[in-house]
């Protein structure tokens, strides 16, 4: 027969529990805002480069694919993704409201 008394301890269980589930909310809230901040950068390089050196798309294909070999495993840098990243900068790069807020942004899944 256990000696704890179920009530006390119970309630320091879902206390631990809870801290744990916060701490993954916050864990995720912080990598989604850094990775958000990362695409918007990322967009706005290819754009700026793009434009500073009269590049055209295949530069897209070129920095996935060198992206991919440099990070193997690591998921985001296909040529697709790299396009909407470029998007997504283009699209609200002159939104004076939205573009602080960038950094703001978090999602929790």
């Amino acid at each position: 027969m256990s000696k704890i008394n179920k009530n006390p301890y119970d309630f320091f269980l879902l206390e631990i529990k809870k801290k744990i589930h916060l701490a993954r909310i916050e864990t995720l809230r912080h990598v989604n805002k850094t990775l958000l901040k990362l695409y918007w950068d990322l967009g706005k390089m290819i754009v700026d480069k793009q434009n500073k050196y009269g590049w055209g798309k295949s530069i897209v294909a070129s920095l996935s694919e060198d992206l991919q070999n440099e990070f193997p495993g690591a998921k985001g840098f296909s040529m697709q993704n790299l396009w909407y990243m470029r998007q997504l900068y283009l699209e609200y790069k002159d939104n004076l409201k939205l573009q602080p807020l960038v950094g703001e942004i978090s999602w929790v899944f």
